[in-house]
């Protein structure tokens, strides 16, 4: 994929992210950060122009898609859609119509495209109480520090991992997820929660939802990982590592913030979620060195069966 296509590519992802119209300045601001950073590394296109042609509607799908001529870069600029889409829920009536309108311009049959909205469906509608925690028994408030804390380590190498994978839809279980960790960490500390309020939690620390997926799936295709032109994990291992080290840090991030704060009967104030949530980032992209190895390892344990049947069965 020569750097053109991959501008198609992440331009239609960018289009999706703002095709529900309803994104909060939050999400926003944190979606132009991304395009920023993403703009900074070597070889990279100029996402930060990207974005801003989409933002002031320089460019519309059908010109994103004319760019596109090997069918397996479109199918790939479809399943990027649709993750982005059903980043934060499965997509709404104008997101589905983006996609419908996407399809056309990319010129997909229903048998190309079923699977994909099946599965991603099927994984943004994952319930949150059938699973089961990821190398570890169910977290219960009797669980030491200790054991809590291997309980987080365990979903963040295991999230790393899957960074690895060149599947788009593993990626799309990163958010999933790291969902039902904060799900687990609340109820071993006696709250029972729901998506709502996690996704809240989750904004409130800075962590959105559909900007964290673009982020994720910007890497893997920059370095060259995603859908067939991927080769196997040896290919742009560079970028690979950087957002397995992302996925984990964020993973390690948030797991630790819930425990802080359901530990603490949900005291927090906005700005101290935000604050610790930034201070345990740091810590957590510190550490992530140390398990680099365990990261690679386990994904080479995984494909991407494996990690969509953990978020809809456990």
């Amino acid at each position: 994929m020569n750097a053109h296509e991959q501008e198609a590519v992440l331009t239609i992802a960018l289009l999706a992210a703002f095709a529900d119209g309803a994104k909060d300045e939050r999400e926003r601001a944190e979606i132009k950060r991304i395009a920023d950073a993403l703009t900074g590394e070597a070889g990279a296109p100029q996402m930060s122009q990207l974005y801003q042609n989409v933002l002031l509607k320089r460019v519309n799908v059908s010109q994103a898609a004319a760019a596109l001529t090997d069918p397996s870069h479109r199918q790939l600029a479809y399943e990027m859609a649709v993750c982005v889409c059903d980043a934060d829920g499965v997509a709404n009536p104008a997101e589905q119509k983006f996609l419908q309108e996407l399809r056309g311009a990319l010129s997909l049959d229903s048998q190309q495209v079923v699977q994909v909205d099946t599965e991603a469906a099927a994984l943004a509608e994952a319930p949150l109480t059938d699973a089961q925690p990821i190398g570890s028994a169910m977290a219960q408030a009797t669980m030491s520090d200790a054991e809590m804390d291997k309980y987080i380590l365990n979903h963040s190498i295991v999230n790393g991992a899957i960074e690895l994978l060149p599947q788009s839809l593993a990626t799309m279980a990163i958010i999933p997820l790291q969902i039902k960790l904060v799900y687990r960490i609340g109820q071993a500390y006696g709250f029972q929660l729901d998506k709502g309020h996690i996704r809240e939690f989750l904004a409130t620390a800075g962590v959105g939802l559909t900007s964290q997926y673009v982020e994720q799936m910007g890497r893997k295709l920059l370095g060259g990982l995603l859908g067939s032109v991927a080769g196997g994990l040896g290919r742009g291992l560079g970028r690979a590592t950087a957002g397995a080290a992302f996925s984990f840090a964020t993973t390690y991030a948030l797991g630790q913030l819930a425990k802080r704060y359901y530990a603490g009967g949900r005291q927090m104030s906005a700005a101290l979620i935000q604050q610790t949530y930034q201070s345990l980032l740091g810590q957590a992209k510190q550490i992530q060195g140390q398990y680099s190895s365990e990261i690679q390892h386990k994904a080479s344990t995984l494909d991407a069966g494996q990690v969509i049947s953990m978020v809809k069965n456990g």
